[in-house]
């Protein structure tokens, strides 16, 4: 959203860039919270591997079909009245998967839950290209790191429960309620963006321009690894190797905290040996990790693979909003024009590894991943600065690369 030039002086936007962080922060908890009990939710609705495949479709669907919707809303109630409602409904949507007594409750539940976070999703990014702007140098990739680090929060007190062999339900119900009361005090903090009286309001429903489907392209991939790992990674090793309860949802756990650090260091990587170099590498290290999750003989090894797929994939995000922020006219439009690729692809990975599952193991569906991971090298030239000098200071682009976030 571009509102016209807004005189935040800098202490302002000093304290948005922390308010948006916490907000990213809270983001991320909500999805780690939910991807270590995907074992406890599948045991609880009998669904089968392909069953519960077919319900991680939902969140696609539902994400899809909301997110074109994003910059109208925020259009219409400004940037920090959308991204309390929208956030609101993202934490309390947590609570829903868990509730659900069988495969097609579940389906519906995750249809709502993929849908809110979608949504609040690009309000959120579209929130830190605008502070961004006005802090003068790239931040997004620490806003991102932020995200994993709500993610290993969410992770690591999902693990604990786990090990407990708790109620996912009582502790999905708590961590939503915990959830939003932060997240609404966080928004507060955030920049009270609005439109210009005499700006054209978006469509309701913003179909992806052309140029968010090229810096989609890469972004897809990288963001498929990411969804299959988060998601997949606790049942790979409980169903593979044998993993204990506790040990495979460490899994998820090693991949959320090897994406934070990555991400959270994110900005000066970048800056020092630009986007594309820097995603060609992370694409090295992503296809090496998968290939150490195919071939491992024990958890540990596994788990050191998915902490490596975690790190390599970790840049990739955050360029890929930074790139569609700096592709045209509109960069709120092309923000979920990308985000819609990218959220899409996170979201039918876990559907398409379980269905090929199905057919054949979990392991060749890691080899799938793998693949994809190593069209990150191919293609991390899409990603490479200058092609629109951004408003409001050097931006990232001075800074040979950008960065992103979540």
């Amino acid at each position: 959203m571009r509102g016209g030039p807004v005189p935040y002086g800098k202490e302002r936007v000093r304290r948005a860039r922390y308010a948006v962080a916490a907000v990213f922060c809270v983001h991320g908890a909500v999805a780690g919270s939910f991807a270590t009990r995907i074992p406890w939710i599948q045991d609880h609705t009998g669904a089968s591997p392909g069953q519960l495949g077919l319900a991680l479709a939902f969140p696609a669907l539902g994400a899809s079909l909301a997110m074109p919707l994003a910059s109208a809303i925020g259009h219409r109630l400004g940037a920090r009245t959308a991204l309390r409602a929208l956030l609101a409904l993202w934490t309390l949507s947590l609570a829903l998967p868990s509730l659900a007594p069988n495969v097609y409750g579940l389906c519906g539940a995750l249809f709502v839950y993929g849908a809110s976070s979608g949504m609040s999703d690009v309000v959120m990014n579209a929130q830190g290209v605008e502070v961004e702007d006005r802090f003068g140098r790239s931040i997004m990739s620490s806003l991102h790191g932020m995200w994993s680090v709500g993610a290993l929060i969410g992770s690591a007190t999902g693990t604990l429960a786990a090990h407990l062999g708790s109620d996912a339900r009582l502790h999905h119900l708590l961590a939503a309620a915990a959830l939003t009361v932060l997240g609404l005090v966080f928004c507060q903090g955030v920049l009270d963006l609005r439109s210009a009286p005499d700006e054209e309001p978006p469509p309701r429903f913003a179909l992806p321009p052309r140029s968010a489907l090229v810096i989609g392209a890469i972004g897809f991939c990288g963001v498929f690894a990411e969804g299959a790992s988060l998601d997949w990674s606790a049942v790979y090793l409980k169903d593979e190797l044998g993993a204990s309860p506790g040990a495979a949802a460490a899994s998820t756990t090693a991949f959320a905290l090897t994406m934070a650090v990555a991400r959270l260091v994110g900005d000066r990587i970048v800056d020092r040996f630009g986007a594309t170099r820097t995603v060609r590498a992370g694409g090295l290290a992503a296809t090496a990790g998968g290939a150490l999750v195919v071939a491992a003989p024990h958890p540990v090894a596994a788990m050191a693979g998915f902490g490596l797929m975690g790190l390599g994939v970790a840049a990739v995000v955050p360029l890929a909003f930074a790139a569609a922020a700096r592709s045209g006219p509109n960069p709120s439009q092309a923000i979920a024009g990308v985000a819609t690729i990218t959220y899409t692809s996170g979201l039918v990975a876990p559907s398409l590894i379980g269905g090929l599952a199905d057919l054949t193991s979990l392991t060749v569906s890691f080899g799938v991943v793998t693949v994809l991971a190593f069209g990150l090298v191919a293609g991390a030239g899409v990603l490479a600065p200058g092609r629109r000098a951004r408003a409001g200071g050097a931006g990232p682009d001075a800074a040979a690369g950008g960065g992103r976030g979540a």
